[in-house]
């Protein structure tokens, strides 16, 4: 990890940077193939998953019996950590349910919202290095909440051809009402386009290696939504003297293990808790399981010293991370000046593992300086927001007069007259 002392406004600018790619190659490669699931349906599809997954499928939807061999297979314990992840993720999305107001703009004239859910939309769950069940329960929770008709779900099978038995479990307990196994650019274009078996939906959401990301950035450009543009996983720890360095490393390799363009990022105004924290890094990197892919994230990483919480906290909103843990003294009253961040973790006890998981926050956040302009998946990621209008004749007599003068100001003249009929009807 790159360490820079009280760095002046250049290297600012280089620390808030993240590792850019050169993207020409990768976006040719994903439209080729997402123009042949495009054309070909199915049949594209089965043949990226023998070419890309390496594995020989007759069928991509998952039947009943895979369902029961699934459950049949998932620890009672693993089961009700899912329960109680649901349970709170559920209690969270619950209380965003939107209430509309009926306002009076006017004398006789009336507005409001209705939050209406969007019918169909597909999730996608990455189960290569690592099969993101949870991320099942992120998307599929708020979905049901809100009211979506279809809830259709896309994951790359195993090298048997079957889909790992916890995703399959956790869309059970979220409520999915179909899965497919399709994992990458060809998962993306299936839910885009539709094929003979996968349904095409209205917005997908869900994360994924840079080949999702582009395919979902693509299709979004004519043919479906998405939830948000996204990039590699990023965490941002802001520490004083009090932290806990075993704390912060841990901390630092959650997010490093997730992928090799992961990126991490430690601001401190303690100069001896940075040669603590490096110490604990490598203790604790030589045993995780995932140390090669976790050392290669670190070298996109950094440590810098500041000199107070405030200068920590307006690099902090410069970067706009994905996620923003807080192991200072003084933590919920630093926390009222944050700005940007996908998701914030408050004080020494609150890992960032935790809302990837079960304390009920979700999880698929904004990453890339995108927490600049977007929030995380919500409930109101799977709704829409219809207004409505009713006019009287007092109201029309009100602001009729308004519109006609704006209208003919701007040269629309039907404009106009659509009001002009009215009034002179009353």
């Amino acid at each position: 990890m790159k360490i820079y002392h009280f760095p002046t406004e250049e290297q600012v600018r280089e620390i808030i940077t993240r590792p850019t790619k050169d993207a020409a190659d990768l976006t040719a490669t994903v439209s080729a193939v997402l123009q042949r699931v495009k054309a070909q349906g199915d049949t594209a599809v089965l043949d990226y998953e023998r070419q890309f997954d390496k594995v020989e499928l007759h069928s991509l939807i998952v039947s009943p019996a895979e369902f029961a061999a699934a459950e049949a297979s998932v620890s009672d314990e693993l089961v009700a950590a899912l329960h109680v992840a649901h349970q709170n993720i559920q209690q969270f999305h619950e209380a965003q349910r939107f209430v509309g107001l009926d306002v009076e703009t006017a004398t006789g004239v009336r507005c409001w919202q209705r939050s209406v859910p969007i019918e169909k939309v597909g999730l996608y769950i990455p189960g290569g290095t690592a099969p993101l069940f949870s991320t099942v329960l992120m998307l599929a929770t708020p979905a049901r909440i809100a009211g979506c008709r279809e809830i259709v779900l896309c994951t790359p099978p195993r090298k048997d051809g079957t889909v790992h038995p916890a995703i399959l479990v956790a869309a059970r307990i979220a409520g999915v009402s179909k899965v497919f196994k399709a994992g990458g650019v060809q998962a993306i274009g299936a839910m885009a386009y539709g094929t003979e078996s996968v349904p095409k939906v209205f917005k997908i959401f869900g994360p994924g290696n840079q080949y999702v990301q582009c395919a979902k950035q693509l299709v979004s450009l004519s043919d479906v939504a998405i939830d948000m543009p996204a990039g590699p996983s990023e965490v941002e720890v802001i520490a004083d003297e009090t932290a806990n360095p075993s704390f912060v490393a841990a901390d630092l390799l959650s997010q490093a293990e997730h992928g090799v363009d992961s990126q991490v990022l430690l601001v401190t105004t303690s100069e001896a808790l940075i040669a603590a924290v490096e110490k604990e890094v490598k203790l604790q990197l030589a045993a995780l399981p995932r140390k090669e892919i976790a050392a290669a994230a670190l070298e996109n990483s950094r440590i810098v010293l500041v000199g107070s919480t405030d200068e920590a906290m307006s690099l902090s909103n410069r970067y706009a991370p994905e996620h923003l843990i807080l192991e200072i003294k003084d933590a919920e009253t630093l926390a009222q000046h944050v700005v940007n961040a996908g998701s914030v973790f408050i004080g020494h006890l609150t890992p960032e593992s935790a809302g990837d998981y079960a304390s009920g926050t979700n999880h698929t956040l904004p990453t890339n300086g995108y927490a600049t302009a977007y929030s995380g998946v919500n409930l109101d990621s799977f709704c829409r927001k219809i207004t409505f209008q009713h006019i009287s004749p007092t109201g029309l007599s009100v602001i009729g007069r308004a519109v006609e003068l704006m209208a003919e100001a701007e040269q629309l003249d039907a404009h106009k007259n659509a009001m002009t009929l009215r009034m002179k009807s009353l």
